[in-house]
């Protein structure tokens, strides 16, 4: 019959050199086009029980390759349907929660760990010649070998990145293809970038090749869901929870060519990877139809005869299987056990050849099954109850606690179910064979589970113990250091500075030998940053022995202030009480002075910043108490270790201000800090000192600059310059005369020094700080003044209200009101009425808060102020209005009645 007579005859073969299911790979012959192509069939075989070739079964009738030519133009995707898909895919993908660690995630990691510096080729061998087949059917295996063939050529010799680049630059055709209505084009692609992953030639790269061409079969079967899922759309969205019944004829049609065509594919391989890329469009077919495929497509994978390449077809099945039907677990079940029974084939003669001829060991060997075997279980053990752990682990002893699977089954179950199981799992740890997976690999990822969940309390000093005697004999640096530092965390988590200061003793005896450190930073980095989390008493932390030796591993400048930088941050956030521990400075100091050696001419100034905030983070938590001997010594010492850092200048400065202040650059820094120490001195009662203080800032005050840099953008000095003199202003109330000086020297010296400085044009601040003088003189001309310093006696009592005192305070109140109002007539004449307005309401609000009011003369000039600052109708009425109110409150009360006057001849003016 014509099944019969399509299968292959059978031939004599040795066994040594061919084998049925052995993955082989498709080579370009030098045949011109048309000519006959032809490749072996990996799923071929001569049993009678074989499965029906769907292209025999099929020749009678419409066959899927002349569907291929009559297949309806597709619909085009709007933005519209691309928003809706993207949308449905998300809300699909919620079917796993948040706690499922997604296939994206894991990509990075295996990408970076399984590389190779061997060629790499993507190439196909020749079809073996000769089966004896019908005519018809030669002409179907041509017609199929063109199509699986694509335009795809001979590349040699690629390096990994170049391999890469490759197979990113096929992912775009795909798209491409796609897009322009190529489908045949696209499944080309597709089929033969799956032929690839039956290539082992160079087996190191293999979990890397596997994650850059399942990349490709995910985009293939995400468009072609999408493509169907729109042709079901028209003309109303098809709902999220769709069933068979709302996808229309044309759909299902599509859907079902789909299918047939893959089922076309010669090789077992290319056709189980591209059918498992729409597993998906199975539900616009039947109900049950993903429930059905996914346990045959697990069966046909033990048709793969590579251990390794079955593994990780099976890894893209549970893939797809957890995103299209996580409940399923049955499959799932099915493909780890299936997968178990493989792992004796890894002793067998094939793979111990293979791994002869390209030169790799079996324990590297084993690790590239890691990333299959840990995604598998993880979706096993995705919200698997605690028996299931229990049974992984019988299991796992009746291989004979096989180390590989032994090490993914405690990665892939609940911290806490392994953290119960601690000790069990040590046991089958001592039990299994060293040579094919090093044990230290095992505690490794025990460690993992333990730094996140605690085992029994009684247990947890044998289970450090029994780790660290597995760890410490582990002679390659760069393996210790990866699992000392896993371990560190459950040692900071249930022990005390001991524990954890003997495993840094034992990483620095590890590590100093041949510099071994240099290669392991990013590992003593997370050692560190464990302790910081752990350790918060920095009187602890700095007595531990070990711990500053431990910080003198870090060589590197850059990683050594990183590290540093991180200390003190720790120490900024959970020091909350003032310290003088000396182990605490002494190491702080050393800390701080690390990060201000590291700034030259080429650190940012973001940088400096920083680095200085921290400092003075640390400077500001020290304190000696009353012992300002030590205090002054602390700042001395500071002083010199910091010299590069102005800000952090600034804060040790007070102690020492002559010596500190005249040598810093910023110019508000010295006037601040002028200014503050004359207000400690005079908290001081040093009198002297502190008059020599507000002199040195008046005589500095026409250095200020017209501008200055803020955050490293010029912004005018005005405003600072300002609020400066506002701030020494309120301060002179309570400075007295000196003997020696006339009357108010400090208060005239500041207003000669603002008269003769050259301030902005068009700007009105020197008058603004006439107006700001006002209030102050008038609160000196009290009889008690509003605030004083103990045991300092101010003007109030030096002059006790001497009327020649009081004489001059009004002769320079009369001054100034004078210039301001000479002011305000320029403003008049150059026809700036706003400025005008404003300046003129201020003075008002001065002489009506500060003046006496019952001087006719001094009331006049409110009024006409108020009158001025209404004219051009800039006031805001707002303010206008409750000022009014103010006013009439004020005239009700005793001694006040002459404002009822007043505030009859204030009138609103509305704006003009």
């Amino acid at each position: 019959n014509k099944l019969q007579r399509c299968r292959p005859e059978a031939a004599p073969v040795e066994f040594g050199d061919y084998h049925p299911l052995k993955p082989i790979m498709v080579t370009d012959t030098k045949t011109r086009r048309g000519a006959r192509k032809g490749s072996t069939s990996s799923s071929s075989s001569s049993s009678s029980s074989a499965p029906a070739d769907p292209l025999s079964s099929m020749l009678d009738g419409t066959d899927p390759l002349s569907m291929f030519a009559s297949e309806a133009p597709t619909i085009s995707h709007s933005a519209s349907t691309g928003d809706l898909g993207r949308k449905r895919r998300e809300k699909e993908e919620e079917a796993v929660g948040q706690d499922f660690e997604p296939w994206s995630s894991k990509r990075g990691e295996i990408l970076a760990r399984f590389t190779t510096t061997e060629k790499l080729s993507i190439v196909r061998k020749a079809p073996s010649p000769g089966s004896a087949v019908s005519e018809k059917v030669r002409t179907r295996l041509e017609e199929l070998d063109d199509l699986e063939e694509g335009s795809q050529r001979e590349l040699l010799n690629l390096s990994q990145q170049d391999y890469a680049n490759r197979i990113e630059e096929l992912n775009q055709s795909l798209k491409e293809a796609w897009a322009s209505d190529q489908k045949v084009k696209a499944l080309k692609i597709v089929i033969q970038c799956s032929k690839l992953l039956s290539d082992t030639s160079v087996i190191q790269f293999y979990p890397s090749k596997f994650v850059l061409i399942t990349d490709i079969l995910d985009t293939f079967g995400r468009l072609v869901y999408d493509r169907i899922w729109t042709m079901c759309s028209d003309p109303r969205p098809l709902p999220e929870s769709f069933t068979v019944d709302d996808v229309n004829d044309t759909a299902k049609e599509t859907c079902l060519n789909w299918f047939f065509k893959i089922a076309s594919i010669r090789e077992l391989l290319p056709r189980l990877y591209v059918e498992a890329a729409i597993l998906k469009c199975n539900r616009f077919l039947n109900k049950s139809g993903i429930q059905e495929t996914l346990p045959r497509l697990t069966a046909m994978i033990r048709g793969i005869g590579d251990p390794l390449v079955a593994a990780y077809t099976r890894a893209y099945l549970c893939r797809v299987g957890m995103e299209v039907a996580p409940q399923l677990k049955d499959s799932l079940n099915r493909n780890f056990f299936d997968l178990l029974g493989t792992f004796r084939q890894i002793s067998g003669e094939s793979v111990q050849n293979q791994l002869v001829q390209q030169r790799v060991e079996v324990p590297e060997y084993l690790t590239l099954y890691s990333p299959a075997i840990n995604w598998i279980l993880q979706c096993i053990a995705y919200r698997a109850p605690e028996p299931l752990l229990t049974e992984m682990m019988e299991r796992c002893k009746k291989l004979g606690n096989n180390a590989l699977l032994l090490n993914s089954v405690m990665r892939a179950f609940r911290p806490e179910f392994v953290a119960a199981r601690a000790t069990d799992f040590i046991g089958m740890i001592k039990d299994c064979d060293e040579a094919g997976f090093p044990k230290h690999l095992l505690f490794g990822s025990l460690g993992r589970s333990l730094a996140c969940a605690d085992p029994p309390e009684s247990e947890r000093l044998t289970i450090l113990n029994e780790a660290w005697k597995v760890v410490t004999k582990v002679r390659s640096p760069q393996d210790y250091i990866n699992c000392a530092e896993i371990w560190m965390e459950f040692t900071c988590r249930h022990f005390t500075k001991r524990e954890v200061n003997t495993i840094l003793a034992d990483i620095i005896k590890h590590m100093t030998p041949d510099r071994a450190f240099e290669d392991a930073y990013p590992q003593l980095q997370s050692v560190i940053r464990k302790i910081l989390t752990y350790l918060h008493d920095f009187s602890v932390l700095f007595a531990m022995e070990r711990f500053l030796p431990f910080l003198d591993m870090f060589q590197k400048d850059s990683v050594r202030v990183e590290v540093c930088r991180s200390i003190m941050e720790v120490f900024i956030k959970h020091q909350v009480e003032h310290t003088r521990d000396p182990v605490i400075l002494n190491a702080m100091l050393h800390i701080c002075k690390t990060m201000h050696d590291s700034v030259n001419a080429l650190t940012l100034e973001d940088e400096k910043r920083s680095l200085a905030l921290l400092i003075i983070g640390f400077i500001r938590m020290v304190s000696f108490g009353r012992d300002f001997e030590q205090q002054l010594s602390f700042c001395v010492e500071a002083r010199a270790t910091f010299c590069n850092l102005e800000p952090v200048l600034v804060q040790v400065s007070q102690p020492h201000p002559f010596i500190t202040i005249p040598s810093l650059s910023s110019i508000f820094s010295r006037l601040s800090l002028y200014l503050l120490s004359g207000q400690v001195a005079l908290a001081n009662q040093c009198l002297s000192q502190a008059d020599a203080f507000l002199k040195a800032a008046v005589s500095i005050l026409p250095e200020v600059p017209r501008s200055i840099s803020v955050e490293g953008k010029l912004r005018s000095s005005e405003s600072f310059l300002l609020d400066f003199i506002n701030n020494f202003l309120a301060t002179l109330l309570v400075v007295p005369d000196h003997p020696e000086h006339g009357v108010l020297y400090l208060v005239r010296g500041l207003l000669n020094m603002v008269q003769d400085y050259t301030w902005e044009d068009n700007s009105d601040a020197k008058v603004r700080v006439y107006v700001s003088a006002l209030p102050l003189l008038a609160a000196m001309s009290q009889e008690t003044y509003l605030y004083s310093i103990p045991k300092v006696d101010s003007n109030e009592t030096l002059y006790g209200g001497d009327p020649k005192f009081l004489s001059e305070i009004n002769k320079l109140s009369e001054t100034l009101i004078g210039q301001i109002l000479d002011h305000l007539k320029t403003l008049g004449r150059d026809e700036s009425t706003r400025r005008q307005g404003a300046l003129a309401f201020s003075l008002f609000g001065v002489l009506l808060a500060h003046g006496d009011l019952r001087n006719n003369k001094l009331s006049q000039l409110a009024i006409n102020l108020w009158n001025l600052s209404h004219k051009h109708g800039y006031c805001e009425t707002r303010v206008s209005v409750r000022t009014l109110e103010y006013i009439k409150h004020q005239a009700l009360q005793p001694d006040m009645s002459h404002l009822t006057d007043t505030v009859q001849r204030l009138a609103l003016q509305s704006r003009t």
